[in-house]
């Protein structure tokens, strides 16, 4: 555990990242014990902390403008807010205003007649609060292994521990000889001021961090950027407020993930219909595909499964193999109906003959995914939505490609024969 800028940094190792369960019993633990300290669990795993670009948490809330004064007034509402939403925890003003800290006005005009400029009562400071080393480096070289050592003096921390004993501290370089206090030629009061101070492309900043959990990223996200909107209302002129960090990333994959996805389909599409010379059979083929995403959305709902960048490559792979399925029940469908030309017979025998080589491939890529769809080993969770999208989306498109695809087919094929129009056979010719 570490102390910085009045806030507190609880450090984790356990040989492993920390479960859920086990950060939330820590959290409400510090929530009692210690109501009035700020704390929050930075991103434990590789993965988080590139995603989130280096920022210590997922959702950052960004308040920039030169009136820091009322950013931060405003950023402090906001987070108010967020702490409110179900699934935000660890909500926190990265540069909260509320530092206590002690200001010290020289009177010039009694220093000087003292004595005392104002760099020697800034160099008496330092000396006593922080050390010689800021003002006059000095260095003391040992004579046994010629390694020059630093020296730094200081006044003891104990011995300061009140403001009288601030007021009483020496000020040295007094010209008149005698020794002065700090008490004699300045004033000590109280206020209040920011640890720490961002700037974003050169403008200052106030952030406003925010982690997930028992919640997806999505729905938080959606919560903050409704009382974002409703914050913009209320920045003062020159200011601005933007949501960054792996919220950005996730509405971009997602996106360019969903894009792709009917990207695939059409592609799928269009591609056997050069190959079978018709756009009917290619439209009898991709309708195995909706079945295929009911059963990935299935598979995710009853696994608990968010839908994610992984679950989202899962159901665009699970696209190919449901195709290529119905591709093989369709083919020889149309090889039966030009055999016997009863389209219902050509359907049912399509659906009953390749049951066999339909099923031997769904099955052979469901038992492949099994060991990733139960996320085991280390950071097996990452893939683990990707392994339960295809596994969930071939489920339900193996049974619509054998009974479902098989009845489209005959629909549209004894539709096809009835509206054929009646074509007399050519007269035969007599000698």
């Amino acid at each position: 555990m570490s102390s910085a800028d009045g806030d507190i940094l609880v450090s984790l190792n356990r040989g492993h990242e920390p479960t859920n369960q086990f950060v939330r019993l820590i959290r409400q633990s510090l929530h009692q014990n210690f109501p009035d300290v700020t704390y929050w669990f930075a991103s434990a795993d590789i993965v988080s902390q590139v995603l989130n670009f280096g920022l210590p948490a997922p959702i950052d809330v960004q308040i920039t403008g030169a009136d820091i004064g009322a950013n931060t007034a405003i950023a402090n509402e906001l987070a108010r807010k967020v702490r409110a939403i179900a699934g935000a925890v660890d909500v926190r003003v990265a540069e909260p205003n509320d530092t206590p800290e002690l200001d010290i006005d020289a009177d010039r005009t009694k220093a000087s007649i003292l004595g005392i400029s104002q760099e020697q009562i800034s160099d008496s400071l330092l000396d006593a609060l922080s050390g010689s080393f800021q003002t006059k480096p000095n260095y003391w070289v040992d004579p046994k292994n010629g390694v020059s050592y630093f020296i730094n003096g200081q006044i003891p921390q104990y011995q300061i521990d009140s403001l009288d004993a601030l007021r009483n501290l020496p000020i040295l370089g007094s010209d008149t000889g005698s020794l002065q206090i700090l008490g004699n030629m300045a004033n000590i009061t109280r206020s209040e001021t920011s640890p720490v101070f961002d700037h974003y492309n050169i403008r200052p900043v106030v952030n406003i961090y925010a982690n997930v959990d028992g919640k997806d990223l999505g729905y938080v996200s959606d919560q903050i950027s409704h009382l974002v909107q409703e914050a913009r209302s209320n920045l003062p002129r020159g200011s601005f407020i933007d949501v960054r960090g792996q919220v950005v990333t996730m509405h971009e994959s997602f996106s360019g993930l969903g894009l792709g996805l009917i990207a695939s389909v059409i592609l799928i599409y269009l591609l056997m219909v050069v190959n079978f010379h018709s756009w009917i059979d290619p439209l009898i083929i991709i309708t195995a595909l909706p079945c295929a995403l009911a059963g990935i959305i299935w598979m995710l709902f009853i696994t608990g499964t968010t839908l994610s960048v992984p679950a989202l490559m899962g159901a665009i792979m699970c696209m190919g193999v449901a195709t290529a399925n119905s591709v093989l029940v369709v083919t020889f469908a149309n090889e039966q109906l030009q055999q016997h030309g009863d389209s219902y017979q050509a359907a049912l025998q399509a659906g009953y003959i390749r049951i066999r080589p339909v099923l031997m491939t769904a099955l052979a890529m469901v038992i492949g995914m099994v060991p990733m769809a139960l996320g085991l080993g280390d950071g097996g969770e990452q893939n683990a939505p990707l392994g339960r999208a295809v596994i969930g989306g071939l489920l339900f498109a193996t049974g619509g490609t054998l009974i479902f695809v098989p009845s489209v087919f005959l629909s549209f094929r004894r539709k096809r024969k009835e509206e054929r129009p009646f074509e007399s056979e050519p007269a035969q010719q007599t000698a």
